[in-house]
């Protein structure tokens, strides 16, 4: 489940989608990918799953990081691994105008100011900063430099989700990080435009994106102690266990996420449990048919 909401996920926050069926298709039963979203979703399949595999082979070099872009590209006709050979922008796009919001590192010093974090990272790491708080400073700097002509964003969520795990973090193996940032990405992108101001004139600050990533992490593992404390309490009958999932989430749930953390209640239960809390008015549903979520508003449980 998670492993297929971070594909799922980190894809649509750059607006690469395909539908559920074929999302499922490709990263649980390895399908050739069909079209060109497709392939950009096969290729962060393959590099997800090569973390999830062995995260110990993972670490914030040179060697990593474009063999994680590499991965990514793999089944798609740009290739990938290599740095940008020419100057990039970010760019917002409101009303049909379109603004540069950041100019990253020149093409022509990104090997430099690349080679410049791995080295800051090993010194700040062996001299015990606390991961928690290095890994979003690295994750922004990644970003600032923005070092690829494509796919940066879902570089810097896959190599969070590596410098996680090897600094004893697991949580991303059981709850998507890359869902959470997808259901709050206007914060993500506002913490990300606060922290990067001033950053190519060495005046910036970290705080902004450090507390947005601390808070997502909290998050996780919060979602992840409801689901094992809901999926694992045999003495509720299925009716309250569906109920919990909802009330606990911090963000509004799916069927098909209930159906994933419950598999021995069915769909039609989980539907019709989803129902019946709807006209009771316990519970609000968010979003169209497709992507439809489900978010508690009623009284909440005191056991």
């Amino acid at each position: 489940m998670a492993k297929l909401n971070s594909v799922k996920y980190s894809n649509e926050i750059e607006g690469i989608v395909t539908s559920d069926e074929r999302l499922a298709d490709i990263v649980l039963r390895n399908d050739a990918p069909r079209t060109h979203d497709e392939k950009e979703i096969a290729g962060y399949r393959d590099a997800l799953s090569s973390i999830h595999r062995d995260p110990s082979a993972f670490d914030l070099d040179e060697t990593t990081v474009l063999g994680l872009h590499r991965t990514i590209m793999s089944h798609t006709l740009h290739g990938g691994g290599r740095y940008k050979g020419r100057d990039n922008a970010i760019i917002s796009i409101s009303g049909g105008r379109r603004e540069i919001v950041f100019t990253p590192v020149p093409a022509s010093e990104t090997p430099d100011a690349m080679g410049q974090l791995f080295l800051a990272y090993m010194e700040a790491r062996d001299s015990g900063v606390e991961p928690l708080l290095l890994i979003p400073c690295v994750i922004l700097d990644f970003l600032c430099i923005h070092p690829f002509p494509d796919g940066n964003g879902r570089t810097s969520r896959l190599l969070t989700t590596a410098l996680l795990y090897n600094s004893g973090f697991d949580v991303c193996r059981f709850v998507s990080l890359d869902e959470h940032i997808s259901l709050t990405k206007g914060a993500y992108y506002s913490a990300l435009r606060e922290s990067s101001a001033g950053w190519c004139e060495s005046d910036w600050t970290y705080l902004p994106f450090v507390r947005y990533f601390l808070r997502s992490l909290l998050e996780c593992y919060m979602d992840l102690d409801t689901r094992f404390a809901v999926t694992n309490d045999g003495r509720l009958s299925k009716h309250d266990r569906i109920a919990l999932m909802v009330e606990n989430s911090l963000a509004p749930v799916s069927k098909r996420q209930i159906c994933a953390a419950l598999p021995d209640v069915s769909p039609r239960t989980v539907e019709s449990v989803l129902a019946e809390l709807r006209s009771k008015g316990m519970i609000e549903k968010v979003g169209s048919y497709r992507d439809a979520r489900y978010r508690w508003i009623g009284p909440r449980d005191t056991r």
